[in-house]
């Protein structure tokens, strides 16, 4: 008698013979192997019989490529798509040669010409059950998996959200302490209002930055395109920019096409997120009597990506040292450089910016210049 190893007596077999003396041997074989085999007549609907059973394999015997069973298999790929049990055909209808010009419904996985040796027919179940095995175990991973992120972000929601009515409170009572309408304070009153203020605002921040993140990377965010021109979203961003930098002694210099800048489609208050992002840590980690260059440029595209506008940040700040790069983008990816001026940095602004770009279908990235500093640039796609 020939078994196969456990657990696979654990699994069934949707099998659909002709009644003929070789299908009572190879449902025999399989029975003897430990599998749970129900057979389908002639007559019986196979469509029918899977949903009754759910098997975990399903093995046919066929006569030409346009028979009903042939027509059975596509329709359970279309109902039941990548959950659909794998198919073995058997054919009396020549070799593996004449069977390869057949066109194969999608989901079989494998084509046997008879005449068929029972006990050989093992291997290829024995092969095709452990396989099935592993993508559900697999399978069953992921959604366990998914199951936890989406509790995570639940929370994560839930957590800021109610963060962020009390936070607002703060500060607001804050900034009225801090106004001389609302009485004299004493020096040190004023200082402990301010760092109140100050520490308010950043925790605001951060809860937002994490609110932001949660909805960007749930795909709950909704990347409305319009047509565009980059150039004026980048204006008016280095506009209100270049007063914090003028506090620092920074210049923010957007320099002048070199060619006609094409119009793409983009939600603009998604990319000006992104650029205030890029432009605001520029800010930070740039020195006193530094310079920031803003740069706008169209490029042809190549083989493997099309035509596209590039925006490229360069400042004249410390750069990323090689082995901080990876952690550039990522969530809560806190590098060795510190902001010259005191500024906060929640380390979720990069992340956010590296998921929007995502989603317009551009690339995000950082290298450092070789006269120093760094240049940070993201691309969007030109579409017709």
């Amino acid at each position: 008698m020939v078994t196969l190893a456990a657990p696979v007596h654990t699994f069934s077999v949707l099998f659909a013979g002709e009644g003929r003396h070789v299908d009572r041997e190879i449902s025999s074989v399989l029975v003897d192997a430990g599998l749970a085999v129900r057979e389908v007549a002639a007559d019986e609907n196979i469509l029918v019989e899977y949903d009754v059973c759910r098997p975990d394999l399903v093995l046919l015997a066929v006569r030409s490529a346009d028979c009903e069973r042939m027509e059975a298999c596509r329709r359970l790929r279309d109902r039941h798509g990548e959950d659909c049990a794998p198919m073995v055909l058997m054919t009396r209808m020549g070799g593996r040669a004449e069977a390869c010009d057949w066109e194969l419904p999608e989901g079989v996985v494998d084509w046997l010409p008879e005449p068929l040796n029972p006990s050989g027919l093992l291997p290829h179940i024995r092969a095709l059950l452990h396989a099935r095995r592993q993508v559900k175990r697999q399978q069953d991973r992921i959604a366990a998996l998914n199951e936890v992120i989406a509790g995570k972000d639940r929370l994560l929601r839930m957590c800021a959200h109610d963060l962020r009515t009390p936070l607002s409170s703060v500060c607001g009572l804050a900034e009225f302490l801090l106004d001389p309408a609302a009485g004299a304070l004493t020096p040190e009153q004023i200082e402990m209002a301010d760092a109140i203020r100050e520490a308010g605002r950043n925790m605001l921040k951060l809860v937002n930055r994490l609110l932001d993140l949660s909805v960007v990377q749930t795909g709950a965010v909704r990347i409305e395109r319009r047509p565009a021109l980059l150039r004026e979203l980048v204006n008016r961003a280095v506009f209100l920019v270049a007063v914090v930098a003028a506090r620092k002694d920074i210049r923010v210099v957007l320099q002048p096409p070199v060619s006609t800048e094409p119009v793409v489609h983009i939600d603009e208050v998604r990319i000006r997120e992104v650029v205030d992002n890029l432009l605001s840590n520029a800010v930070k980690f740039s020195p006193p009597g530094s310079s920031i260059r803003v740069a706008i440029e169209s490029l042809p595209g190549g083989a493997e990506a099309g035509p596209c506008v590039r925006l490229s940040v360069r400042d004249q700040g410390p750069g990323v040292p090689a082995e901080e790069r990876d952690r550039l983008f990522q969530e809560f990816g806190r590098l060795t450089a510190r902001p010259t001026g005191g500024e906060s940095s929640t380390g979720l602004g990069l992340a956010i910016c590296r998921r929007v770009v995502d989603l317009h279908g551009g690339t995000i990235g950082a290298v450092n210049h070789p006269e120093g500093g760094c240049v940070f640039s993201f691309t969007l796609p030109i579409t017709p």
